[in-house]
């Protein structure tokens, strides 16, 4: 079992003020795969003047010198990528082959992205031509607290880290107590590209802990955070006496509306989409909108799909899904698919339990509910989980009306081969995100949302001036 019970502090592993010994756990196995610490006030409190100590140096260095750090960490990404992507199936349960094509590589393509933005970013900007000796400088906020979750462990940490080091402040990094240990890959990445000590700290807790410290600290003035819209609703009342600045990317429950004239791999398309990563993504496309005339065939061929998704250890090379993070998530997950059935949806596919031939980890059964409305439980709330909810439509619309009909606005999807309609569509649905026809947003796109999704906007020069103050000067010479 990996001992990994040192955090991260001024560019020297440190041993924690007090022992905490945490548990992590592999999902497939239910077994220890490692013991970290979970920091307390004192661990934080080192790491925020870790931080404090460094504003000033690293807000005055150099743009080309920062962007020269941040290329050096990922030429450790280079070197050492597998070894990320293998604690990355191993902490939170993703198939292997999931890790070192999805989520491993979101740390480069992110932080292309980034240095992409920063080639054109504007620092000093003209007021207009009304004001000529007005300017706006941007300058970085201060120390900045980030707080990322387990489902996508390294695309969170790149989200947040990056920008914040090319925008001049530094860090402390709560990673989740459920996935620490690519996080720990990671700083030893950012120590050994050398990046100047207190830039970047690293403090394993839980969020009743090293999150609510950092998020009520006087001398954080930001917290970024993603994960579950109750844990945001804390971190904002935490946060609201010291006034910081936070930015929130929380949960979703987005709408997949195929329409009758969505190309023929629109179906498995959705299917797929929702079950990939166990199901385990804010902005996965859990409801299935569909209109009328195609309905009963389209629910014929997601069931088909679906029954055929394959679940294995994460371990195993191939194109199955593993388990879901921890026995929490399970239970919440057989709870909801049996809120389905008890409320009336149709179960197509799927239903509670373990999949055939499985007696140990937190693994569910691909499921698929037909006939549901969108009062129900499962329509309602985010599930986290492969299950798919499928809901009829008579026209634009209503499916425009059905789509909206959440507290979420994460991401929906529009599937049709009229330009018009899709257009027209994605300008009204209340997201903060829209991809139709299979089509990625393309790098440097903000990710985020609207409502109880949050308003983050992370990605892009949107992410690097989420850690910006906007400073107005007049009489410019």
């Amino acid at each position: 079992m990996l001992d990994k019970r040192e955090f991260y502090i001024n560019g020297e592993w440190v041993s924690p003020a007090e022992a905490n010994d945490h548990a992590v756990l592999n999902p497939a196995t239910e077994e220890p795969c490692a013991t970290i610490s979970l920091g307390g006030q004192a661990d934080t409190d080192a790491a925020v003047r870790a931080g404090l100590e460094a504003f000033e140096g690293w807000a005055a260095t150099p743009v080309a010198e920062r962007v020269r750090y941040v290329k050096a960490i990922l030429e450790q990404y280079e070197a050492r990528k597998e070894d990320l992507a293998q604690a990355i199936s191993l902490e939170m349960g993703a198939p292997i082959d999931l890790a070192r094509n999805s989520q491993a590589p979101c740390l480069p393509w992110h932080a292309n992205g980034f240095l992409k933005a920063i080639e054109e970013f504007e620092w000093e900007r003209p007021l207009g031509d009304h004001a000529p000796n007005d300017r706006i400088l941007m300058d970085p906020i201060g120390v900045v607290g980030l707080i990322t979750p387990w489902n996508w462990p390294i695309n969170q940490i790149s989200l947040k880290v990056i920008p914040a080091l090319l925008a001049g402040c530094p860090s402390v990094l709560k990673p989740s107590e459920e996935s620490p240990l690519s996080a720990m890959i990671f700083a030893e990445f950012v120590h050994d590209a050398g990046v100047p000590k207190g830039v970047f700290n690293l403090v394993n807790g839980d969020g009743a802990g090293v999150g609510t410290q950092l998020s009520t600290h006087e001398d954080i003035q930001m917290i970024s955070f993603t994960g579950s819209t109750r844990a945001g609703r804390a971190i904002s009342r935490n946060a609201a006496e010291t006034l910081k600045r936070v930015t929130l990317e929380l949960g979703g429950k987005g709408a997949n509306l195929i329409f009758a004239d969505a190309d023929e791999k629109a179906v498995k398309r959705g299917v797929l989409h929702c079950m990939n990563n166990t199901g385990q993504s804010c902005n996965a496309p859990t409801r299935m909108l569909v209109e009328r005339s195609i309905y009963d065939d389209t629910v014929e061929a997601a069931t088909e799909i679906a029954a055929k998704v394959q679940v294995g250890h994460p371990a195993e090379t191939g194109n199955h899904i593993g388990p879901v993070v921890n026995k929490a998530q399970w239970d919440k997950i057989q709870g909801l698919i049996q809120a389905g059935i008890d409320e009336g949806a149709r179960l197509t596919t799927g239903g509670t339990g373990l999949p055939e031939g499985m007696n140990r980890g937190y693994y569910v059964r691909p499921t698929v509910f037909a006939d549901v409305n969108n009062d129900m439980t499962i329509a309602r709330e985010e599930i986290f989980g492969p299950v798919l909810s499928i809901i009829p439509f008579e026209d634009e619309a209503d499916a425009i009306r059905i789509a909206n009909d959440t507290p979420y606005g994460l991401t929906n999807y529009v599937q049709s081969q009229d330009g018009e309609r899709r257009n027209r569509v994605a300008r009204q649905l209340r997201s903060g995100m829209v991809e139709m026809n299979g089509q990625s947003r393309g790098l440097g796109s903000p990710f985020g949302g609207v409502k109880q999704s949050g308003r983050a906007r992370e990605g892009g020069h949107w992410g690097i001036e989420e850690f910006l103050e906007a400073k107005a000067v007049s009489g410019w010479g």
